[in-house]
């Protein structure tokens, strides 16, 4: 039976974005500030998974020596280096996260049973990349707080509260939410990016955050007029406003989870996905979680 183990690592470095090709203008459209010289750091975190079957030692791999393969080939050139310069693959493509994340993946391959490379730039930026050619997932992170109550109108207090508990309570309650929207798609050859992640968030606050945010669902969204808006059916109206102006920037829309509290979550995945449990084999599935 095989197994996936993970390995953390961090590095600091710093990049630019800028094409040569394009004038000042056209580089500020397609970059933002991430155009201004001599360039912007992160601290970025990695996470290396590995995948074999469990060894006589009790190990797919030891992870003394990932851990050594990781700074040699990955952490060691790249900490407090300036990313444009550093590795030759960024002289034809930019360092984008999502680039980034391929060339890892390619300098690690050699060495190691990859299962999937997941690097943030910051912890509402991330991307992974599972050696698919130039297909790569990049994921953004934002939040809206929202009140909601659970209740069927047809029901009666009584009826609502054996199934919804407090949360069928008659003035409703609220949640931090914080939502995460995931994107697939080819990673340009020249820019590094798959998608214009400006234009990814204002397509993403502009269906969602802004309709959500310090709003009663129930009263403030006309689809929840009918709909009981529990985690499962905000989650899954988040990916039906998404999918169609997302894929009209050139990408598909992978996944949207939603976090409701530290202790529930909903994913809502978009497409089939070998992530997604067996037996939820529809377009749209849903996984939720309560720890």
């Amino acid at each position: 039976m095989e197994c996936i183990i993970s390995r953390r690592a961090q590095f600091s470095a710093s990049h630019r974005y800028w094409l040569p090709e394009f004038d000042e203008g056209e580089n500020k459209r397609l970059f933002g500030a991430c155009t201004w010289f001599p360039g912007h750091g992160h601290n970025y975190v990695l996470y290396v998974s590995l995948i074999g079957e469990i060894d006589h030692y009790g190990m797919v791999e030891n992870l003394s020596t990932v851990k050594r393969v990781i700074k040699k080939e990955v952490t060691g050139q790249l900490d407090y280096s300036y990313l444009n310069d550093v590795w030759e693959e960024f002289q034809d493509t930019l360092p984008t996260t999502e680039n980034l994340a391929r060339v890892i993946w390619q300098r690690l391959a050699p060495h190691l049973p990859l299962a999937n490379i997941q690097l943030f730039e910051y912890p509402q930026l991330w991307a992974q990349y599972q050696g698919n050619a130039m297909k790569a997932s990049l994921t953004i992170r934002t939040h809206f707080s929202a009140a909601h109550r659970l209740a069927l109108p047809e029901l009666s207090l009584e009826e609502n509260t054996k199934i919804y508990g407090k949360c069928a309570r008659p003035h409703g309650h609220g949640h931090n939410y914080h939502l995460e929207v995931s994107v697939t798609g080819e990673i340009d050859s020249r820019t590094g990016m798959l998608v214009d992640l400006v234009a990814l968030q204002e397509v993403v606050n502009n269906y969602v955050v802004e309709p959500f945010d310090h709003n009663f669902l129930n009263k403030d969204v006309p689809y929840f007029a009918q709909i009981v808006p529990t985690a499962e059916n905000i989650a899954l109206h988040i990916a039906q406003l998404l999918r169609k102006p997302i894929e009209e920037l050139g990408v598909d829309l992978d996944k949207v989870k939603l976090i409701e509290s530290p202790n529930n979550s909903c994913e809502i995945y978009c497409r089939k996905s070998p992530q997604i449990p067996q037996g939820l084999t529809h377009q749209e599935s849903v996984l939720a979680t309560t720890n």
